[in-house]
């Protein structure tokens, strides 16, 4: 009998412990895209909780595709919009064609000496298959909203973000930065308080 009350003693704050463990794992899953870390185009650590309160504008970029004169574009809007709350946030990524073979020192020049562009530019990341960054597998992924769920199909893909960090619209990789569809999202998303 004393043994079997030892063995209880002992693995009670064992599974109390374990128990705990399980149950913060849980608290943990993200529920807004500002519950993720990323890495900056230079390596740097950013909470993107840094963007509450903001509107944003998440996408996929590659520097040797057929739509990275979207930069330009998404420059445009961003400076247009910024003042009133909207940040642009590009996630070079390499799983379309191979379209973004470069380091990050060299997206960084290719970003500001061809296109000025003065948004947030991350670090390469993958946002489609095996590897896919979390933050990609959350906007992609079913639980978080199924209108807006699936892989990306290619290079520029946009995901309009309102200021609770909640997707509220996906935009195809051809759809502009300036096309109708986009620029009222944003504006709409902006007049939100």
């Amino acid at each position: 009998m004393p043994g079997r009350i030892l063995i209880a003693a002992t693995t009670l704050p064992i599974l109390a412990f374990f128990a705990a463990f399980a149950v913060g794992a849980d608290d943990k899953k993200p529920t807004s895209v500002l519950d993720f870390k990323v890495k900056d185009i230079d390596g740097a650590e950013v909470a993107l909780s840094k963007y509450q309160g903001k509107v944003l504008l998440i996408v996929n970029t590659a520097s040797q595709c057929g739509l990275t004169p979207q930069y330009k574009g998404l420059e445009e809007l961003y400076k247009k919009y910024k003042d009133q709350g909207l940040e642009v946030l590009a996630f070079p990524a390499n799983e379309f064609g191979k379209q973004e073979p470069g380091t990050n020192a060299e997206i960084k020049e290719f970003c500001t000496s061809k296109y000025n562009v003065t948004f947030p530019v991350f670090s390469k990341i993958v946002v489609k298959g095996q590897g896919i960054h979390p933050l990609y597998s959350f906007l992609t992924g079913e639980a978080t909203d199924p209108s807006f769920a699936g892989p990306i199909g290619w290079n520029f893909a946009k995901f309009l973000v309102n200021r609770k960090g909640e997707v509220i619209a996906r935009f195809d990789p051809k759809t502009t930065p300036e096309s109708a569809d986009v620029v009222k999202g944003v504006e709409k998303a902006l007049a939100e308080k």
